[in-house]
């Protein structure tokens, strides 16, 4: 059953304690009951507040371990009061804007846990997309000098499938891949198109051999038409162009490569999305996953690079 709350009365009212949140999280990590995560037992006795010891192998866990909230030092409610914020903003959610509404004293905080929220809006074994399904690349950045066809060194490269529906557009999958091989075209169909759809591409050879692996293929050469690539394929086109909007507009363009995956995860989650009657479903939808997911650390998120600063952010992606 689908229980989340309506506007931010509701909120304040339903969130008001840890417990509340955490009973919550109860809820929806273990709706047919606790499970033990070591031996399957169903059965459990609290210990010190906080922890569930399994009746059976007395393993001790809590609600939060083996999720993004496992280790957090910060109230439930602080999280919530986010998680709340993030899928109640209409245009997305930027760290300096969450540092501010939160009165997190350090940028980094809301940055770490913009992305680790990022993480959770991916949910896991999430339906492919079927029927027919539109197929293109696009670069975020600027033109390069001495580059032809469509190869890349300082832009990011990515690529949309776009479901149809009629005339209007379904669900969507972006993904940002190194090249435009036909290995990595082709397991990005296979990881996002269910077997046995249409999939629409332009002549890009990297597409060929789609019909081997169980799709039909529908082939658009771009080259010689009249009509822009914008009217042959309009709805990856209209995807790619109103993602260029919202990286500038929601994040000034300030995007590295290395973590342009979380944002593509976000405008994804958003846009799959846009026509659920109520926000408080969003947020019912981000808290779900949450609980569903593998905990990231900070460590895991920026890899070998400092996270940014208000003051240093990363190199930026251009966006055209």
């Amino acid at each position: 059953m689908e229980d989340y709350p309506r506007n931010l009365t509701e909120f304040d009212v339903c969130f008001d304690t840890d417990e509340a949140c955490r009973e919550y999280l109860v809820r929806l990590r273990w709706p047919d009951g606790f499970q033990c995560p070591r031996c399957g037992c169903g059965k459990s006795w609290p210990v010190r507040e906080v922890l569930l010891q399994c009746a059976d192998c007395g393993y001790q866990t809590s609600v939060t371990a083996g999720t993004i909230f496992q280790d957090t030092r910060t109230p439930l409610r602080l999280w919530f009061q986010a998680m709340w914020w993030i899928t109640t903003q209409k245009n997305g959610a930027s760290a300096l804007g969450l540092q501010q509404m939160l009165g997190l004293k350090q940028y980094q905080t809301a940055w770490t846990w913009l992305h680790k929220l990022r993480s959770a809006m991916v949910r896991p074994g999430r339906d492919l997309l079927s029927g027919r399904v539109e197929v293109d690349e696009s670069y975020l950045g600027g033109l390069e000098e001495g580059l032809r066809g469509r190869k890349t060194e300082t832009k990011a490269l990515i690529i949309v499938a776009a479901q149809e529906d009629g005339r209007g557009m379904g669900r969507i999958r972006m993904r940002h891949i190194p090249d435009a091989s036909a290995q990595s075209l082709h397991r990005f169909v296979q990881d996002s198109i269910a077997p046995g759809s249409v999939v629409h591409t332009d002549g890009w050879r990297g597409y060929s051999g789609l019909d081997t692996k169980g799709y039909l293929q529908e082939v658009t050469v771009l080259k010689g038409k009249k009509e822009p690539a914008s009217e042959l394929l309009p709805r990856v086109h209209r995807i790619i162009s109103l993602l260029k909007r919202w990286l500038m507009g929601t994040h000034q363009g300030a995007v590295s490569h290395k973590h342009l995956a979380y944002y593509l995860d976000e405008f994804t989650f958003r846009f799959n999305r846009r026509k659920s009657p109520s926000r408080g479903k969003l947020f019912f939808r981000l808290v779900q996953q949450a609980v569903a997911v593998d905990p990231s650390s900070y460590d895991m998120i920026v890899g070998k690079t400092r996270a940014p600063t208000q003051e240093t952010r990363p190199q930026a992606v251009g966006v055209t």
